[in-house]
């Protein structure tokens, strides 16, 4: 059973992000953050994941870059900076997860997003947005007002 219940998840999840990434990323964002809650909210511990997009927002990589513990996973602006060069992109969308089941940013979460947003200016690499996914719900950082 649990077998099978792992194998039907990753069909899911394959379904779903071949449906927020077949067109352009930003085209959709419902599909991308259903994509996003599926893939994230319920894990144990936090994760970063990364969308690099090209000029025209199409999806380059998603990377989970980090997997921090229960409550935290560290961002490093400047390793985030570096992948984007590496991989060619000009923007990115940021997603994590709260394992508490709270999508609500805590002032680290706003802080280290807006660190991020502003080391890839100067590169022309911009931050669409920062999306927090958790059990009960998601949150857009950018619609939300923190970007």
């Amino acid at each position: 059973m649990v077998a099978w219940l792992a194998t039907l998840r990753s069909a899911m999840l394959h379904a779903l992000r071949r449906e927020a990434l077949q067109g352009p990323v930003l085209g959709d964002s419902d599909a991308v953050t259903d994509y996003l809650f599926a893939a994230m909210a319920h894990e144990p511990v936090e994760q970063l994941r990364v969308l690099y997009l090209n000029t025209r927002n199409r999806l380059l990589l998603d990377e989970t870059v980090i997997e921090g513990s229960v409550n935290v996973a560290p961002i490093y602006p400047r390793e985030i900076v570096r992948r984007s060069l590496e991989v060619g992109a000009t923007a990115l969308i940021l997603a994590h997860n709260h394992p508490s089941g709270d999508p609500k940013p805590s002032r680290e979460d706003v802080r280290l997003t807006r660190l991020v947003a502003t080391a890839g200016e100067p590169l022309d690499i911009r931050l669409h947005d920062h999306v927090i996914v958790a059990r009960s719900g998601w949150i857009s950082l950018r619609a939300a007002g923190y970007l």
